[in-house]
């Protein structure tokens, strides 16, 4: 089975309200959220033949529950315990390749605001081991992650803070962005420490909400109402040795990915918008690095120059990322990606926005990546 160039597509995409949802349980925002995504495309339930998951936090978001709450059943379905949208993308695409299903559905809810969630729990697997160092929740691995890379390189804690800076700029023209309070890099080296030597703004948020995208075999996407934006191209990489990999908190394995602009027929200059998933600032940095749009140890000084801004070199999270628009485990930049192909992104569109790149990560251990575009290169 090989995907072929531009041979799925999505065609909707759905986003709830975020922030605080109470009263509402996580299968209840996703399903709202697939309401959502077929009024955006115009199709009805009963066109899905497929549905794919995404577990979220207690046991939630698992496809037999959800399925027989939207009242589908469908051909193909399945769940992901780390489904950060592109895993979930990347599922969608090999099951309609394979002829398992036409038209997939991709859901996440989650209520883990309002539900108390505080995210204690190791992040990434070796809990046993992670725990007794003390590293409850992913800051802690971030803050190790940066203070690596400062020592390498000299990155400085100021250069780090224009990622939030950055991206909270993105946020104010973003009316669905939860954090839009205007944030300068005085207000920010002004905030105490979380896990030194990480700042709150440096963190993503706790919040509820719902995403939905529905994706579709090229040859059905006239069906849509909506412009297709077609997937181009999509790799996968992990490092599941984790902490016995050298320099494991660079992720040096991701680099093997980059082969992702050959597969897609573009070069990397041909990106337009880029979306980095970002539970942690310093993973802006790191990505930006091992996908070569600079070199190894200049992330610090290209975001600080203002090269990831909108009207930038390469305009980064313009949704204003998990650090300003919500946590969402990364769903909204795919569905902000979708949105800025399409040119319905108001403020913040990238003029003659035609390629967009997504990378996402599951902690130290997984990785993954995404180009779409809203034409097929030749």
């Amino acid at each position: 089975m090989t995907l072929r160039r531009g041979e799925v597509a999505v065609i909707g995409v759905g986003s709830t309200e975020q922030g605080e949802l109470p009263g509402r349980s996580a299968d209840e925002i996703a399903v709202d959220a697939l309401r959502l995504a077929l009024r955006d495309c115009g199709l009805e339930k009963g066109d899905l033949d497929g549905l794919i998951t995404c577990k979220s936090f207690g046991g939630s978001g698992i496809d037999t529950d959800i399925g027989r709450m939207a009242g589908i059943n469908p051909r193909y379905s399945a769940t992901l315990d780390y489904g950060t949208c592109n895993f979930s993308l990347h599922l969608a695409a090999m099951a309609i390749a394979s002829g398992m299903a036409t038209t997939i559905a991709l859901l996440y809810g989650t209520n883990q605001r309002s539900a108390g969630n505080r995210f204690r729990a190791v992040a990434g697997s070796g809990a046993e081991s992670l725990g007794l160092h003390g590293f409850h929740n992913i800051a802690g691995q971030g803050a190790l992650a940066f203070a690596r890379h400062a020592h390498l390189y000299g990155t400085t804690q100021e250069q780090l803070g224009w990622v939030s800076v950055t991206e909270r700029a993105h946020a104010q023209l973003n009316p669905a962005a939860i954090f839009r309070t205007p944030l300068t890099i005085e207000d920010y080296l002004a905030e105490p420490y979380l896990v030194a030597p990480l700042r709150r703004s440096d963190v993503c948020m706790i919040s509820d909400g719902g995403a939905c995208l529905i994706v579709t075999s090229a040859d059905r996407v006239a069906s849509a109402s909506t412009q297709p934006v077609y997937l181009l191209a999509m790799e996968q990489a992990t490092g599941l040795r984790q902490y016995q990999n050298p320099d494991n908190l660079l992720r040096p394995w991701v680099s093997a990915m980059t082969t992702i602009y050959a597969s897609a027929g573009l070069s990397r200059a041909d990106v337009d918008v880029l979306f980095i998933q970002d539970p942690v600032s310093v993973w802006v940095c790191q990505m930006l690095e091992l996908f070569g749009f600079c070199g190894p140890g200049e992330s610090g000084p290209f975001v600080q120059e203002g090269r990831i801004r909108l009207g930038g070199e390469i305009p980064v999270n313009t949704n204003g990322g998990q650090l300003s628009e919500s946590y969402m485990w990364g769903w909204l930049h795919l569905c902000e990606a979708v949105r800025q192909l399409r040119g319905e992104c108001g403020d913040r569109q990238v003029a003659d926005a035609t390629f967009a790149q997504y990378c996402s990560t599951k902690g130290f251990e997984k990785a993954a990546t995404s180009i779409l575009g809203s034409s097929v290169p030749s």
